[in-house]
């Protein structure tokens, strides 16, 4: 595994062990050239999905891509890492067992949207300011009005 900090490829595994949903291992490095440490995660992965552009353009998924977008959506807030870790995992589980190799942009918002309501609502608010694009205040209302609906519907069943 290549250092993070200085780049040399010679580094050596201090400890491992399975995240809290056992999708993972998680491994503390440390850097035999500077004595850098950090953590790194191993984790299955079923296939290789090719995500579908609005445009119709293919590109491979990224989990990395994600993973900087949904820290975009948590910067300032107090979640635990491996919450957002497993709820991450799930997102990507979730798309690679949907059975198509394909998948379009609108199920991986879909998918995180789902994720991030149940991590963080304020989070959840910033990513979909994003992904349904709001360009006025007055969408942020609308969106919040119909989140807001969709609460007191799900209290009352």
């Amino acid at each position: 595994m290549r250092c993070p900090y200085c780049g040399i490829d010679n580094t050596q595994v201090k400890d491992s062990r399975p995240t809290e949903d056992s999708a993972s291992i998680r491994r503390r490095r440390v850097c035999n050239g500077c004595g850098g440490r950090f953590t790194t995660f191993e984790r299955v992965q079923l296939r290789d999905l090719v995500v579908v552009k609005k445009s119709g353009r293919k590109v491979p998924f990224d989990r990395e891509k994600l993973s900087k977008s949904v820290a975009t959506a948590l910067r300032k807030r107090t979640v635990d890492m491996e919450r957002v870790e497993r709820m991450i995992s799930g997102v990507v589980r979730q798309l690679e067992s949907c059975g198509d190799i394909e998948i379009t942009s609108d199920q991986i918002g879909e998918s995180v949207m789902e994720g991030l309501k149940n991590l963080d609502d304020v989070a959840f608010v910033r990513f979909a300011s994003v992904y349904k694009n709001f360009s006025a205040a007055n969408d942020f209302s609308e969106f919040l009005k119909i989140l807001s609906e969709d609460d007191i519907s799900n209290d009352k069943s």
